[in-house]
C-alpha cells in the first residue's frame, strides 16, 4: 500500500527560506525605522528642577568676657576701747638747751679722712738708683752651692717697689733659673738702699725691675 505524500503546494519546506528571509528583512527595516524616527526634545513639557535648600553659614562672633575686678577688702572691724582714759602726753627731756641770745656753737668737724695710699709710678722724671751702684748688689750675692755644682747659670729678674725713703718693698721673682739662685737674688736685694725716684720735685713710689746675672767662672 503506497504512503500518501503531501501535495507540492502544501509542502512548507519549499518556501521556508523565503519566509525566513522576508521576516528578517521586515525586522531589520523596523529597527532602522525606530532609530531614524525623530526623538521628541521635550518641547511643551514643563520641567521644574527640584529646589536646592541653601544653607546660610553665619559667622560666630566670640563673646568678649569682661573680667570684673575683685571686690574691695572689707574694712577692719572697729575694736572697742576698754576704757575712756586719755593718755597723757609724756614730757620729753632734752640734754641741751638752746640759747638764742648767745653765740651759736657748731658741733666739731668730723675727723679728717685718712690720706689715700700714694700712687705707684712706673716711669718718673728721675728713676731710683742703688746706693753704691750694681757693684754693691753683686757684692751681696752668694752663689748657691747646689747651683754651682749643677752648673746652673742665667739671669734672675726681680720686681719690687722703691718707696719715698729708698727702701725695697715686696721683692718678687718674675723670671728665675732655679737651683737656689732666685732666693739668693732676693736676699741680696732685700737689704739694699736706693735713691728714691723723683717726680715734680718730690719723692714718690716707683715700681722697679732689676736683673741679676749668675755666671760661673772657669
Amino acid at each position: 500500500m503506497a504512503v500518501p505524500t503531501k501535495k507540492p503546494h502544501a509542502d512548507l519546506r519549499n518556501s521556508y527560506r523565503i519566509y525566513l528571509q522576508v521576516g528578517l528583512i521586515i525586522t531589520l527595516g523596523g529597527l532602522i525605522g525606530m532609530f531614524r524616527a525623530p526623538i521628541n526634545s521635550g518641547e511643551g513639557m514643563d520641567f521644574t528642577p527640584p529646589e536646592v535648600e541653601q544653607v546660610k553659614v553665619e559667622e560666630i562672633i566670640q563673646t568678649q568676657q569682661n573680667e570684673t575686678p575683685p571686690p574691695p577688702p572689707r574694712p577692719p572691724v572697729p575694736v572697742e576701747v576698754p576704757n575712756d582714759e586719755v593718755i597723757e602726753d609724756e614730757q620729753l627731756g632734752f640734754d641741751f638747751e638752746l640759747d638764742l641770745e648767745g653765740p651759736l656753737s657748731l658741733p666739731p668737724p668730723p675727723a679728717a679722712v685718712e690720706e689715700e695710699e700714694p700712687e705707684v709710678f712706673i716711669v718718673v722724671e728721675r728713676m731710683p738708683e742703688p746706693v753704691g751702684g750694681m757693684e754693691a748688689i753683686y757684692s751681696r750675692v752668694r752663689y748657691p752651692e747646689i747651683a754651682r755644682k749643677a752648673g746652673i747659670e742665667g739671669r734672675v729678674v726681680l720686681q719690687f717697689i722703691v718707696d719715698e725713703r729708698g727702701n725695697v718693698v715686696n721683692p718678687t721673682v718674675i723670671r728665675g733659673i732655679g737651683g737656689g739662685c732666685d732666693e739668693a737674688a732676693i736676699d741680696a736685694i732685700r737689704g739694699m738702699r736706693f735713691t728714691p725716684g723723683m717726680q715734680r720735685g718730690r719723692p714718690v713710689k716707683v715700681q722697679f725691675q732689676l736683673p741679676i746675672v749668675f755666671r760661673l767662672q772657669n
